[in-house]
C-alpha cells in the first residue's frame, strides 16, 4: 500500500500527539487522531486523561460538521467495544468520515479486527501500517500488556562512570546533577508506575513522585518488599492517600505491618517468592498488568535491577553516567545476575544518546 508524503506527515502528527497521553491514561492506550479535510486539519485529538474521551472522539468533536468526508488518521485500530464510552468505529460512522488510515491493530481481544471490519462495512475505506514500527513502540506497554500479561518495563540507572551508585558508606546524593535529575521526573510522568525494591525504600526514604513539571498525574509508586518491612516513618508512609503505594509482599508477612499500610491507605499485593525469597518479578509484574498497569519505570535498587534483567523482563535500559569515578568499595548499579557466559546475557541497542547537562544519557532498547 503507497501512502502520500501528507499521509505520514498527518500520522506523524497523530503519533505526536498521543504520546501527550503517556503516563495519563492507563488502563487504556496513548492513541492520537487526527481529522483532515480537503488538506486541512480539522480536528485533532488524543486520549485524555484517565482514558476517557479517546482521541477519535475528542478530535470529531472539535471537527463537528467538517468530520463529514474528511480522513482520520488514529495511531491504533479504533475501538469497537462498549465501556464507559461507545465505540470509536461507530462515532467515526456516525460522523461521516470517508477513509481512515490506521498505524497499528489492536490485540485486545475485543477489538482485534472488529474496528476495521465495521468501518469497512460501512463503506468507508480503511488502510493500515502507516508508520506501524513506531506506533509499535510508542503503544508497546499496552500491547504488552495485551499479549504477554505484563507491562513495559524501563530501567533507569544512574551512576559514576564505573558504575556504582554510592559510596562505600552508602552516600548517593548526588551523583548525577540537575538536569538529569530532572529529566528523570519528565520520565516518571510518561509511565504508569514507578517501582523500587524495599532495599532502596528503607536506604533513601524516596518520595518517587514528579517534581518540577507543574500539575501533573502521579504514577502509582509500587514498591516490592517480600517480608513487607518497610519503615512507616517515611515519605511513602505519610503521602499514601495522596498519592497512590502499592507494596508487592511474599506470603504470611507480619500482621501488624499488614495492619499499619492498609489503615495507611496502601494497597497490599502479596506475590509468590523464588528460592532465595526474593519476589517473582515476573509475578510482581503480571499482578500490575491486571490491574491495568502498561508502563513501569524501575529505579532501583541493585538486586531489583539484577532480578528484571536475570528475568529478561527489562524492555528499555537507560542510564545516566556521571563523569566521577567512586571505586570497587562502592555499591555496583547492578547486583548478582549468576552469569558464566556471555550469551546468557541479554543484548540491548542503542535507541538514543546525548548529553543532559554534565552527565550522558544512553537509552537502549533489547534487541
Amino acid at each position: 500500500m503507497t501512502f502520500t508524503d501528507s499521509d505520514h506527515r498527518y500520522m506523524a502528527l497523530a503519533l505526536s500527539l498521543g504520546r501527550r497521553g503517556m503516563g495519563r491514561v492507563w488502563p487504556n492506550p496513548a492513541v492520537g487522531c487526527v481529522l483532515v479535510r480537503d488538506g486541512r486539519i480539522v480536528g485533532r485529538g488524543w486520549t485524555q486523561d484517565g482514558g476517557r474521551p479517546h482521541a477519535e472522539v475528542v478530535a470529531l468533536a472539535q471537527a463537528g460538521d467538517s468530520a463529514q468526508g474528511a480522513t482520520a488518521y488514529v495511531t491504533l485500530e479504533p475501538c469497537a467495544h462498549t465501556g464507559k464510552t461507545g465505540p470509536c468505529c461507530d462515532a467515526l460512522i456516525a460522523a461521516g468520515v470517508s477513509r481512515v488510515v490506521v498505524a497499528l491493530g489492536d490485540p485486545d481481544k475485543r477489538v482485534a479486527g472488529e474496528g476495521l471490519r465495521r468501518l469497512q462495512a460501512a463503506g468507508i475505506a480503511v488502510e493500515t501500517g502507516l508508520c506501524e514500527a513506531q506506533a509499535a513502540h510508542d503503544h508497546q506497554g499496552f500491547l504488552l500488556n495485551r499479549t504477554e500479561g505484563r507491562p513495559m518495563v524501563t530501567l533507569k540507572l544512574a551512576s559514576s562512570f564505573d558504575g556504582r551508585i554510592a559510596t562505600a558508606t552508602g552516600e548517593s546524593q548526588w551523583i548525577t546533577g540537575p538536569e538529569a535529575r530532572h529529566h528523570v521526573h519528565a520520565m516518571r510522568a510518561r509511565h504508569d508506575a514507578v517501582l523500587v525494591g524495599g532495599g532502596t525504600a528503607r536506604a533513601d526514604d524516596p518520595s518517587l513522585t514528579v517534581r518540577g513539571l507543574g500539575d501533573v498525574p502521579q504514577p502509582v509508586r509500587v514498591v516490592c518488599s517480600s517480608r513487607l518491612t518497610l519503615p512507616t516513618q517515611s515519605k511513602l508512609f505519610a503521602t499514601a492517600r495522596d498519592v497512590p503505594v502499592w507494596l508487592c509482599h511474599g506470603p504470611n508477612p507480619k500482621p501488624q505491618n499488614v495492619e499499619a499500610w492498609t489503615e495507611a491507605g496502601a494497597e497490599l499485593i502479596e506475590v509468590p517468592v523464588i528460592p532465595g525469597g526474593q519476589l517473582n518479578p515476573g509475578l510482581v509484574l503480571q499482578s500490575l498488568a491486571e490491574r491495568g498497569i502498561t508502563r513501569v519505570f524501575s529505579e532501583g535498587g541493585g538486586t531489583m535491577a539484577a532480578s528484571l534483567l536475570q528475568a529478561g523482563l527489562v524492555d528499555h535500559l537507560v542510564g545516566f553516567t556521571a563523569g566521577l569515578a567512586i571505586g570497587a568499595e562502592g555499591t555496583p548499579s547492578i547486583g548478582a545476575m549468576g552469569l558464566d557466559e556471555l550469551p546468557e546475557a541479554t543484548r540491548f541497542r542503542l535507541h538514543e544518546l546525548r548529553q543532559i547537562g554534565a552527565d550522558v544519557m544512553h537509552h537502549w532498547v533489547r534487541s
